[in-house]
């Protein structure tokens, strides 16, 4: 029983590995593609609902998505909609910072700390679960 347990473990270590490696080099890809591009302040115009799952589907949340405008340097007016949801419905009228491409600005992506954070508190996390389970492995009678 231990065994299956231990590959379990195993398998729970691999996926949240390769989880947080996925998810560290698509941000910083961004990061990089975006560090020279122009910034703007955008006002957020509404918002795309969204929903977040709970485990086996249960407990399903909404999130939101906000939809902006902003203006580049030449005075052009462009829209665009948030990939970083929010717990919370954003208020028209705020606003937020946008990277856009100089040239293509309808490609822009919402600046936000949010991911960072995310992933600062994700791998701790996991770690935590994953030291838990395996003591805990240790522990269960053969």
């Amino acid at each position: 029983m231990r065994t299956v347990m231990y590959v379990a473990w195993a398998i729970f270590v691999v996926v949240a590995a390769l989880s947080i490696v996925l998810m560290v080099r698509k941000t910083r890809r961004l990061e990089r593609e975006t560090a020279n591009w122009p910034r703007a302040t955008a006002t957020v115009t509404g918002h795309v609902r969204g929903w977040s799952s709970g485990v086996g589907g249960a407990n399903r949340n909404p999130r939101y998505f906000p939809a902006y405008q902003f203006v580049n340097t030449r005075g052009t007016l462009f829209a665009g909609q948030s990939e970083i949801p929010g717990a919370e419905v954003p208020v028209p009228g705020s606003t937020i910072e946008v990277a856009y491409n100089p040239v293509n600005p309808n490609q822009s992506f919402h600046q936000s700390p949010k991911t960072r954070h995310t992933l600062g508190c994700a791998i701790p996390f996991m770690v935590a679960i994953a030291v838990a389970f395996y003591f805990f492995i240790g522990i269960f009678p053969q």
